[in-house]
């Protein structure tokens, strides 16, 4: 069993979508992160260097989310999903949920969700983690 970072309700403005009224006029999205990591030493040390900086994931999705369009929210949680991966080893498995409140359809509802789940294999790579 791993440990759990959660980073919550996290907001951007970016300009992703099919449409050309979307990317033009861009709309806010959310952001949900679970990191899956293991904690301990951070949890016994106090220390930073043992763990994950949350405001720098944050930075990491606000830049991707607020960088260039992507036409689905599902390459945009990709792209957060890998970057994270990427970015820091100690992350064992990530699960991203991006969240589009006002999408352009004729009907009403709370938005759309993806969400991903991403881990690295035995050999490193990064993967789809089913549950």
């Amino acid at each position: 069993m791993m440990d759990r970072m959660v980073l919550k309700g996290m907001q951007f403005f970016g300009y992703h979508g099919v449409f050309a009224e979307e990317n033009k006029l861009g709309q806010r999205f959310g952001v949900e992160l679970e990191l899956d990591i293991d904690l301990r030493k951070a949890a016994k040390n106090d220390d930073l260097d043992s763990t994950v900086n949350y405001a720098e994931l944050h930075a990491i999705t606000k830049e991707i989310v607020e960088g260039p369009p992507f036409k689905l929210i599902e390459a945009l949680a990709g792209n957060i999903a890998s970057r994270l991966l990427e970015t820091y080893t100690i992350i064992n498995e990530v699960t991203v949920r991006v969240i589009k409140p006002n999408p352009p359809f004729d009907i009403h509802f709370d938005g759309v969700v993806v969400e991903l789940r991403r881990k690295r294999d035995e050999h490193g790579q990064i993967v789809p983690a089913w549950r």
